[in-house]
């Protein structure tokens, strides 16, 4: 076993809710009103010089305005970043040719305010581990002559004790759909397991099959996304069903979609490392595909058609990565990111390059040494190699071998895993 330094969130509810709600939910109101004051200066500036201000333009801006003072400063300060974030953001994918992207909207619901996430930094709380308590710093508007600080009783997970971290970076305070619940941000030292071998397995990210692998000694699997997709066709219709796209029906059925999501990305990557450690594997190497968007030679926006710019946009490999690289970590297996470039068109077995051996989508065949292989798999395979060179061909034929005929999983939404697809035989 060795030790690591990483960041954890640790989520707390709130004992004493009753007493700190109300002032919890005046800096709540607060951080929704310097939202929109600082949403309504951005949409000033871009329409008069077509220039999104940053975070550093912003705060300079507003930092007179009556509404920074609500908040502590770097409560305040926090609230004016995520919104420039938001922005740079939304312009990003306006210039990658999403045309559906919308810019961050105001925090209101008719007339009202919504309660906005609190960020408290090093400045703005003090802890007391022994009695659990958060001590949470109100802005000076909202001070009042007896108390200029809100007094959170908290209570973590029996596993967690705040009084062994060393460096509580951040503590946020969250609205929760009914109650207020606390977020501390840590910097923990945790034991990671040696890695489990010492073989690789590469990684290829795509829209039907999300993720295909293919492993060093031999053999691959396929991850497709229909139950995804599935969930895509049902909850846009609902959706559309809603009078309101602002509704709380519609609200709720996004948040739930959302949800599935990012339960199927973490199954996923922690099945993915189970099979890592189950086959002595201790690299994993992924597509990098952060330039996916743009052409490298023009700069200008790629058109993979109406529905491939959208499943394009929706595609979230960053989220997925970096939930791999969580959870491999734990388990002593390093991810590495390595180019994309060529990999959909080059043989994994003789090294040839060309755009026409991609036959189809899913079919990859070699006019060259006639490999027949699934595309997704050949990808992973040449990604693979780039960490490990060795070449996967072994002088024979392919056409019904490891490369052409992977092991396909399909994600169970009775059990929430993910199983062998079973083949049927006529």
């Amino acid at each position: 076993m060795a030790n690591k330094v990483v960041t954890r969130t640790y989520t707390a509810s709130i004992r004493n809710q009753s007493r700190v709600q109300d002032g919890l939910d005046s800096l709540g109101f607060a951080a929704s009103k310097l939202w929109n004051v600082g949403r309504w200066v951005c949409d000033r500036i871009w329409s008069e010089i077509g220039h999104i201000p940053g975070h550093s333009e912003l705060t300079a801006y507003l930092k007179s305005h009556e509404c920074c003072d609500d908040l502590h400063s770097q409560s305040s300060q926090r609230v004016l970043q995520e919104l420039a974030e938001a922005f740079t953001g939304w312009y990003g994918k306006r210039q990658n040719g999403d045309a559906n992207a919308n810019p961050p909207g105001y925090r209101k619901h008719g007339d009202d305010h919504p309660r906005s996430t609190v960020t408290f930094k090093s400045a703005g709380f003090e802890l007391d581990t022994k009695y659990r308590r958060a001590r949470l710093s109100k802005g000076s508007n909202l001070k009042e002559y007896w108390s200029d600080f809100i007094l959170c009783e908290y209570q973590t997970r029996p596993d967690v004790d705040l009084s062994t971290v060393k460096n509580v970076q951040q503590v946020r305070a969250v609205w929760a759909g009914g109650e207020w619940e606390l977020q501390f941000v840590c910097k923990v030292e945790i034991e990671v397991a040696e890695a489990p071998g010492e073989k690789t397995v590469g990684v290829d990210l795509g829209i039907n099959n999300f993720a295909a692998l293919a492993y060093e000694d031999g053999h691959s699997e396929l991850y497709p996304l229909n139950c995804l997709k599935q969930d895509d066709y049902y909850f846009s219709k609902r959706i559309a069903r809603c009078d309101d796209s602002d509704s709380v029906q519609s609200t709720r059925l996004s948040q739930k979609k959302s949800a599935r999501r990012t339960h199927y990305f973490h199954t996923l990557s922690k099945h993915i490392v189970q099979r890592c450690v189950d086959e002595g594997v201790g690299t994993i190497v992924v597509g990098d595909l952060s330039g996916i968007r743009k052409d490298e030679g023009s700069g200008e926006s790629k058109d993979w058609g109406k529905h491939g710019n959208l499943d394009l946009h929706s595609w979230a490999f960053d989220r997925f990565t970096d939930l791999l690289a969580y959870k491999a970590e734990m388990e002593g297996i390093t991810v590495e990111e390595v180019s994309e470039r060529d990999t959909s068109k080059t043989c994994s077995c003789c090294g040839q390059k060309r755009d026409a051996n991609r036959v189809e989508r899913g079919l990859y065949v070699c006019d060259e040494c006639g490999t027949v292989a699934n595309a997704d798999v050949n990808g992973a395979e040449n990604i693979r190699q780039k960490v490990s060179p060795s070449l996967a061909c072994d002088g024979g034929d392919r056409s019904n071998g490891w490369l052409a005929q992977p092991s396909t999983f399909l994600f169970d939404k009775e059990t929430g895993a993910f199983a062998p697809q079973e083949h049927v035989t006529s």
